[in-house]
């Protein structure tokens, strides 16, 4: 969880000031938030989540105590391949995340058929990743989701309009999804060469190759 830092300071002169920090990790959010009251200066301090939720140090301790054992953190790499000649589709997931204090990453792949383009195999493989954050148990947090494909992270974020009938049957699954998670999404776009991860997990789905794992990364 991310969450920018809202300071009222008071100067000895009485004069109040607002300052608002950059995005910070919880955690840090909070320290930092210790370190402004110990100023003696300090008139209120609130801070701000993702969705531009205003919280008060007392609810965002509650907050955090709740969702401690919940996966925090998350960003999630998904790409498709589409094969013209057997009209398969290789789907690839790699998932990062925290949970009680420790580091996770998730990997699967799966092979669809009857599709019709590789852009429909990269939303897919969007879904395919939906779906396993949901067994992993994310929800009610941000998402960072990560992809080469650029029309689908587009057209997601709204970017770009969507005029193909069957994507938008894509979309509309895919929002309903994120809604009913209750995911905050941020898209980012990245390069092919850094989504390598799950573009090869989407090629060993076409070669027959199944890929299901969990780890903790530690270190």
């Amino acid at each position: 969880m991310k969450l920018k830092v809202e300071w009222i300071y008071k100067t000895p002169k009485n004069k109040e000031v607002c300052l608002l920090s950059d995005e910070l990790p919880a955690d840090e959010a909070l320290l930092i938030s210790d370190d402004f009251e110990k100023t003696g200066r300090t008139k209120g301090i609130s801070f701000y989540d993702e969705k531009q939720t205003k919280w008060t140090k007392k609810e965002l301790e509650k907050l955090l105590k709740i969702i401690e054992t919940e996966p925090q953190d998350v960003i999630a790499y998904f790409d498709g391949g589409f094969d013209l000649q057997t009209r398969k589709a290789g789907l690839g997931v790699a998932i990062y995340y925290s949970q009680s204090k420790r580091q996770y990453r998730v990997r699967v792949n799966e092979i669809f058929e009857e599709l019709e383009s590789n852009n429909e195999a990269e939303y897919a493989a969007f879904w395919l990743m939906l779906n396993t954050l949901e067994e992993i148990g994310v929800q009610h947090c941000s998402v960072t989701f990560r992809g080469d494909s650029h029309v689908v992270l587009k057209q997601l974020s709204g970017e770009w309009p969507c005029f193909e009938g069957n994507l938008n049957r894509w979309l509309d699954r895919i929002e309903e999804k994120i809604l009913s998670l209750n995911i905050y999404p941020m898209y980012d776009p990245i390069s092919r060469k850094q989504n390598g991860e799950s573009d090869k997990l989407a090629s060993q789905a076409l070669e027959g190759t199944v890929v299901s794992s969990k780890i903790e990364i530690k270190g």
